[in-house]
């Protein structure tokens, strides 16, 4: 009997495991520049042939915001860089070559596949034109000019291996840099607006734009060669998958990579149907690439986008009135209540994103997600509070005080009071407040695109880095008309919530 039990429990349980494998999800990640996106496609495309049910969380911010998701268990394999290991990720570390960076992810339950054939490093660049004027070959020469303009990427402006690193490695001069967009830097060197940016090496721009490129002299730059980055636990819940991926070591040349990269840059091809064509041609792998029409592309951002916008107002409501309320009737409570909802809205948005992902980990285990809408989600909630507390506090602060008295000449109770007088007498304000947070954050929901969140800052990104206007209207247009259309319902709204003498007479 006993035997038949463990027989029956084993074959269940390979039954099981047989089925999680046959259709195992997964997480790919992939930074917002376009080669990272491309391989972010090539990772989706092989999983999918292996069976794996995929979701591509594509242009999610830079290095660290996809390695905390990759150790969270946010995402399951991203594209990386080896430089980028050693130098950003594990900076102050002295890990040497290739076995000691897999040594060391192992430490941190991450695994490596590849490197993938090409290296795209770090390379400083002008054009050639401007270049040759001043007789700069290589990076040794800026000394002689410390009035030229700098304009870097803003992770560049940050990274070890980046300004800072470089800056101090040739002891450079120049004080007139400025952080930037990686393709706006592009638009700014051609445009004449800065004098030096830092490249990729693989970047299509450089050959379409003729641009002259620094000699790195005084080896700065580490090497930067492509792996992908995977959580170990795949092994186990994807073996096919990991399989199939590892079919990619050795298999991308800088010359295909370049390629890929003009293809989606230059060409304008979109980056699934460029990763399906690489592979269709190197495993003869034949994919078939959806393209969504404009009316579902921009239905489905603006379902993503009115998700973000309910589910950070209601609560926002819920919690910011009876606040607004309290700092009223409590005059000591109220300096604390504003001053906190007002140092809130200080905060940056992105610096505000991030910081909810290492906050919002504690909740991982209740189903709260660190990447994608619940930081975006709480990030709109704290900024929706400002003004619907002050004008919830000032609506009631601002009661004339004869009114107040007659009120409580009444005999009503305070409660009472409340409801049929004070809070009627400033709906119109609260109401105010209501509408100011809705339509802020209409523009402040965009954000939530850099880390996965989706909505119309998705294709503005997209647009951004493709240099793509039409790509950049279909998430702006959509964005500026919900703005005027939850303007226009808070309007309607009000004639029918505020007290009719309340109301603003009709413009004239």
């Amino acid at each position: 009997m006993k035997t038949a039990v463990i027989l029956s429990t084993l074959i269940g349980a390979w039954m099981l495991a047989g089925r999680a494998d046959a259709n195992p999800s997964m997480r790919v990640g992939s930074k917002s520049f376009t080669e990272s996106v491309i391989l972010g496609e090539l990772v989706s495309r092989l999983s999918r042939d292996a069976g794996a049910r995929v979701v591509h969380k594509g242009e999610v911010g830079g290095t660290q915001i996809l390695w905390q998701a990759l150790i969270d268990g946010e995402l399951d394999v991203y594209p990386e860089y080896t430089g980028t290991i050693v130098e950003e990720i594990f900076a102050g570390q002295r890990i040497e070559g290739i076995a000691g960076i897999r040594e060391t992810l192992a430490g941190h339950n991450i695994l490596m596949i590849g490197p993938l054939g090409f290296s795209n490093h770090y390379i400083l660049g002008m054009t050639r034109p401007r270049a040759a004027e001043l007789g700069v070959g290589r990076i040794s020469d800026l000394l002689r000019h410390p009035e030229l303009q700098f304009g870097f990427s803003n992770e560049f402006m940050a990274r070890a291996d980046g300004w800072p690193g470089l800056r101090d490695h040739y002891a450079l001069p120049h004080t007139h840099v400025r952080g930037m967009n990686h393709d706006i830097a592009y638009r700014g060197l051609v445009s004449g607006a800065i004098d030096v940016t830092d490249l990729y090496s693989t970047d299509a721009e450089i050959e379409y734009y003729d641009l002259a490129t620094l000699e790195d002299d005084l080896a700065h730059f580490p090497s930067y060669e492509a792996v992908l980055l995977y959580r170990a636990d795949l092994q186990e819940r994807a073996p096919r998958v990991v399989k199939r991926l590892e079919s990619l070591d050795q298999m991308i040349s800088k010359e295909q990579m370049i390629q890929m990269n003009k293809r989606a840059k230059i060409d304008k091809v979109r980056a699934d149907q460029v990763a399906a064509d690489f592979l269709a041609d190197t495993f003869g792998l034949v994919s078939r690439v959806q393209r969504p029409s404009l009316i579902r592309s921009v239905w489905r951002t603006t379902r993503e986008h009115l998700g973000l916008l309910v589910k950070s107002m209601l609560p926002a409501i819920l919690v910011a009135v009876p606040l607004g309320i309290w700092a009223a009737k409590r005059p000591r409570a109220a300096q604390p209540i504003l001053g906190t909802v007002g140092a809130i809205q200080t905060i940056p948005a992105l610096a505000l994103l991030v910081l909810l992902m290492t906050l919002l980990k504690p909740l991982r285990p209740l189903g709260v997600s660190t990447l994608g809408d619940s930081p975006a989600i709480v990030a709109l909630f704290l900024y929706s509070l400002l003004p619907i507390v002050r004008n919830t506090y000032t609506g009631l602060h601002d009661i004339a005080a004869p009114i107040r008295e007659s009120a409580a000449a009444l005999g009503l109770p305070p409660g009472a009071r409340l409801r049929r007088i004070e809070l009627p007498l400033a709906s119109r304000s609260i109401l105010g407040g209501i509408k100011i947070a809705a339509v802020m954050n209409v523009g402040f929901a965009t954000l939530g695109a850099l880390i996965g969140a989706g909505g119309y800052g998705q294709p503005i990104l997209a647009g951004v880095r493709l240099d793509d206007t039409g790509l950049i209207l279909q998430g702006a247009i959509p964005s500026a008309l919900l703005a005027l259309a939850v303007q226009g319902l808070f309007d309607l709204a009000e004639r029918k919530l505020v007290p009719k003498g309340l109301r603003l007479p009709p413009a004239r």
